[in-house]
């Protein structure tokens, strides 16, 4: 019981730790403070982008959310009133955004991508490094499922997908994807379990559809 309890008054030092970090940050965006700026990107660009490519499953349309999500942070910065943490903020305001580039969309045809991106800017985007001390083998297995998530994420409805994006990858509470999706709680929590549901029948699918991955170490020569 000793441990629960100290556990329990970690986690909320830790919590008002992080409230008290968010209102200084705040401030200092609405006084106009560079560094303020360079600390919220540096906080939030690539969880935003993460979150924005796993709804849309497009890099390019990923990135122009990025920047108008945090045109918006800018500009409506003096509007935030704490009632929400600064993180369900944000990721409310990209789950938005994402849902406006979703109706472009299906309004317009896709846009090809431009053939003179920069891979070496592409790559900053990248989410994940990988652990060196795996063999070549485990990564590959890895990327390849990885894969299979992505376009088995893509199948399922949209709305469902969001809200296993935000609980299952972006590892938010079932209160804070409530926050963000501006849904009650049991709403989050059936949207979830369908999702999950669908998830796993287009990766049941998949792995029906598809040869398994064989990965055979080359022999010295």
């Amino acid at each position: 019981m000793a441990t629960s309890i100290l556990e329990l008054s970690s986690d909320r030092s830790a919590e008002a730790s992080a409230e008290n970090d968010d209102l200084r940050l705040v401030e200092s965006l609405r006084e106009g403070v560079e560094r303020a700026y360079e600390e919220l990107l540096t906080r939030f660009q690539q969880p935003v982008y993460a979150l924005a490519f796993r709804l849309l499953n497009d890099p390019s349309e990923a990135g122009d959310v990025v920047q108008e999500v945090f045109l918006k942070v800018f500009r409506n910065i003096g509007s935030f009133r704490a009632q929400s943490t600064l993180k369900t903020w944000i990721y409310r305001i990209t789950v938005n955004e994402a849902h406006n580039a979703r109706r472009w969309f299906f309004r317009h045809r896709r846009r090809e991508v431009e053939l003179d991106t920069d891979p070496e800017e592409s790559r900053n985007w990248k989410e994940t490094i990988p652990d060196r001390n795996r063999s070549p083998y485990e990564e590959a297995a890895d990327r390849e499922q990885h894969k299979m998530i992505e376009a088995a994420l893509e199948k399922i409805n949209p709305i469902f997908r969001e809200a296993v994006v935000l609980r299952d990858i972006t590892d938010l509470s079932y209160e804070e994807v409530a926050e963000v999706l501006g849904v009650s709680l049991g709403t989050v929590k059936s949207r979830i379990l369908r999702g999950r549901e669908a998830l796993r029948d287009e990766l049941a699918g998949s792995m029906h559809a598809r040869p398994a991955l064989k990965l055979v170490p080359k022999t010295a020569e």
